[in-house]
């Protein structure tokens, strides 16, 4: 998973350029986004291999957040085509998510 990406148009690029971008908000004081990453980096390299993956600390670039109307961490965005099409926030059941992307992902990287 690729740390902090930077800025607002750094992050648009990233989507603009890939199949697939999933992008994980956290910030250092959220216990459940730390138990929650690694899962899904795991089971995003696993299952997804072409979708980018990049880690966002929403306290230190606010404004990337604030942007896209991010209002609570965890908060998860799946970018597929340079469009959003998962957008999972607090409670993220990581089967779900898997399974909510696996057949538009089989498609697309066909």
């Amino acid at each position: 998973m690729r740390e902090d990406i930077g800025t607002k148009e750094a992050l648009d690029r990233l989507i603009d350029e890939k199949l697939g971008v999933l992008v994980y908000f956290s910030t250092p004081t959220c216990n459940v986004c730390h138990a929650l990453k690694p899962k899904i980096a795991e089971e995003f390299a696993e299952n997804f291999p072409q979708i980018e993956q990049v880690f966002i600390d929403a306290s230190r670039s606010p404004e990337i957040p604030a942007s896209l109307q991010i209002f609570s961490v965890p908060t998860i965005l799946v970018y597929l085509d340079g469009k959003e099409f998962a957008r999972e926030s607090r409670n993220v059941s990581v089967p779900l998510l898997v399974e909510k992307i696996r057949r538009p992902y089989e498609i697309m990287s066909s």
